[in-house]
């Protein structure tokens, strides 16, 4: 879609029952999910000059649900992929006009 996009692929500690089972090492996991998504905004701002409006697309709800959770302290929204094409393709009220059908 003519974005600039970044992997983030280190994982974000919210899958299964990981975070219960082993809170101290998904803890961990989510810290360093964390650093590495507010270093991706950083090198986004270093190289654009604008970090605005910046998501985090994913298609698992674990990690959407995860991922969420980093939104007050990065500034990174978090959506699922499917929700963004159907935003950028049909426009803001797709979800409007596809219940009304």
């Amino acid at each position: 879609m003519g974005a600039n996009v970044l992997a983030s692929d280190r994982c974000c500690g919210e899958s299964g029952t990981f975070a219960i089972s082993r809170p101290d090492i998904a803890t961990q996991v989510r810290y360093r999910k964390e650093q590495e998504l507010l270093s991706n905004k950083i090198s986004i701002q270093q190289q654009s000059g604008n970090s605005d409006d910046l998501k985090i697309l994913t298609s698992c709800p674990s990690c959407q649900q995860g991922l969420a959770r980093y939104e007050f302290s990065t500034g990174i929204n978090t959506d699922y992929i499917v929700v963004e094409l159907a935003r950028r393709m049909f426009g803001e009220d797709w979800l409007d006009r596809y219940t009304n059908e």
